[in-house]
């Protein structure tokens, strides 16, 4: 007879992925609840006026510095396998723009890009391994690098007086604490061969169902020596590259508010409070990354900022509107090239 009670331990792997499918979703519906009511809280015509200042000159200059950001993106991923790879860096900063369109315009995880990115890259003659180290290695000098842009934001948000910005960058602070913890076990998991053992296992595991024969000890190396070879000594000079251009790329992004700033008309934040804005405005959306591209959260991160400076929340939210706009002008055009490389890939 058959037992009708429910297994509560098989159930439990089978729910958990699907909070994980469904992750995304909930994070789009909650940050479009969030935006909306932003919105609706605040003057929608003084959002208009000020987003209207910016004009169509503005918005092609933000779009122009956005695509030098992405383009500085994907030179930095390619130093990473400069030798390693028979690649050429122009395939780089295109899967770079692939990576950033699917990130920004699907609803998917901020990860959902790099998955496909690395799967990309594939098609381009690099092996598979040797892929996904180098997406692991890319995203850890975005991550590292940001959180160091971050820090270079509080140090100039610590010459802004007032209770409140003393007490954001008291938060930050705390938050960039955890987030080195975090980067330094990142870190660890790729120099001490942790990886090697779970794909070992993961081998042998296939092995006993496919009855491969092969010996259960043998290892053929996998990401785990793929990674070593990135990280190999000899490779410092390329990764200090990449971690310089990814840095670069995060500071370059602080003009597409300084030109959106200027084309508005506010006079007292120059480029100095622009990447104070910059910098915290992206470690709240990185900090929020289960929402697909920040929505809701990127808004209320600039409603928040601009605050400290002076900016009411209308042109707050007309600057990331603003900071939208090549989202959509550059990731649509992304999304296009990703399903052209598939398609062919499959005829």
């Amino acid at each position: 007879m058959t037992d009708p009670t429910p297994r509560t331990d098989a159930g439990r792997p089978a729910f958990g992925r699907a909070v994980l499918r469904r992750l995304p979703l909930v994070g789009t519906i909650l940050g479009l609840g969030l935006a909306l009511w932003l919105v609706a809280t605040n003057d929608l015509g003084a959002v208009a006026e000020a987003f209207g200042r910016i004009g169509l000159p503005g918005l092609v200059a933000i779009v122009l510095v956005r695509a030098a950001v992405i383009a500085l993106c994907g030179l930095a991923w390619a130093r990473i396998l400069e030798g390693l790879s028979a690649a050429q860096a122009g395939a780089f900063i295109t899967l770079r723009f692939v990576r950033e369109g699917i990130n920004v315009l699907l609803p998917v995880a901020s990860v959902g890009g790099d998955l496909v990115g690395g799967r990309l890259l594939t098609f381009r003659g690099v092996a598979g391994t040797l892929a996904a180290a180098s997406i692991l290695v890319d995203m850890l000098m975005q991550v590292a690098t940001q959180a160091l842009f971050a820090l270079g934001g509080v140090a100039l948000l610590a010459r802004v007086e007032g209770e409140a910005a003393a007490r954001l960058a008291g938060w930050t602070l705390q938050a960039l604490l955890v987030t080195g913890l975090v980067l330094a076990a990142f870190f660890a998991f790729q120099r001490t061969g942790a990886l090697r053992g779970i794909e070992r296992r993961l081998a042998d595991l296939g092995r006993r169902f496919v009855r491969d024969g092969g010996s259960p000890g043998s290892d053929s190396g996998g990401v785990q020596a793929s990674l070593d070879r990135v990280w190999d000594r000899s490779r410092r000079g390329h990764l200090a590259q990449s971690f310089v251009l990814h840095l670069a790329a995060w500071v370059l992004g602080a003009v597409e508010i300084w030109i959106a700033l200027a084309c508005i008309g506010i006079e007292n934040v120059g480029f100095a409070e622009a990447l104070v804005i910059e910098a915290l405005s992206q470690a709240i959306k990185s900090a929020a990354f289960p929402v697909p591209s920040g929505l809701g959260v990127q808004e209320g991160g600039f409603v928040l900022l601009g605050a400290l400076f002076g900016i009411d929340a209308g042109t707050a939210l007309a600057l990331s509107l603003a900071k939208r706009v090549p989202d959509v002008v550059l990731g649509l055009p992304a999304l296009l090239v990703w399903q052209n490389l598939e398609a062919r890939r499959s005829g």
